[in-house]
């Protein structure tokens, strides 16, 4: 099935549903995702492709909201795929899927700048859920095995990238004040907002505000990425 969309400028504010492509050098595996996902009154599949250069490719001509990335493909993995998309304006957010646990090739694709990671075997509703997470923006997107990735891959250099200049890191914090220093913690701890706001105690609509200044002053996409940050910057240690 050809689910191809016209050539239109990506809209992220739209009333209708979620668009997701699909990304995986296997026509079951995106046979699979596409029947779970149309099967959703409030989601749609846009399109689909076997490689990242393919994805890439087709994105080009092809509005989406979440792209779902299988990391180990022919022509283009994942990670570069990756990359290369974010790098573009309006682009659509990135869930990285693997069918390895603790995956160094996950890591580096949420390092260049996916939202989530998520294991091939997730449950349907696992899926759903963190597509509707992702396409939220201001959600809690990081289950259980993207932390223990972050935790496991944090520490270690990444092959893919050149290494950081030396202080480089702590130059992205130096716009924070203490309590959006204090909040960007509690994040990387992976506390949500309403319990950042029991721990704080302050209003939930206060912690929002901070994480949006957070996310405007370090120029990251989202609170997945506000965790790397802080693991780069070594603001937090595993």
């Amino acid at each position: 099935m050809n689910h191809e969309a016209a050539a239109e400028p990506r809209e992220t504010d739209h009333d209708g549903p979620i668009r997701v492509f699909l990304v995986d050098d296997q026509q079951m595996v995106r046979a699979g995702f596409t029947m779970l996902v149309d099967s959703q009154d409030d989601m749609v599949v846009v399109g689909e492709a076997g490689n990242g250069g393919e994805a890439l490719e087709r994105l080009a001509v092809t509005r989406a909201d979440v792209v779902l990335m299988d990391v180990r493909m022919p022509r283009m993995d994942g990670v570069e795929a990756t990359r290369r998309l974010l790098e573009q304006p309006s682009a659509p957010r990135v869930i990285v899927l693997t069918t390895f646990d603790l995956d160094e090739y996950a890591f580096a694709a949420i390092r260049a700048g996916a939202s989530a990671f998520l294991l091939k075997d997730a449950t349907p509703p696992e899926l759903l859920g963190a597509i509707r997470s992702v396409n939220a923006g201001d959600a809690v997107v990081a289950p259980s095995t993207t932390k223990r990735l972050l935790d496991h891959f944090a520490a270690l250099p990444d092959p893919t990238v050149p290494a950081p200049t030396p202080g480089a890191g702590d130059d992205r914090l130096a716009g924070l004040t203490e309590r959006e220093t204090e909040v960007l913690r509690l994040i990387a701890a992976g506390r949500s907002n309403t319990e950042i706001a029991a721990d704080l105690v302050v209003a939930e609509t206060t912690v929002k505000t901070h994480v949006g200044r957070l996310l405007a002053k370090t120029g990251v996409r989202d609170r997945v990425q506000l965790v790397v940050l802080a693991y780069e910057t070594g603001l937090v240690r595993p």
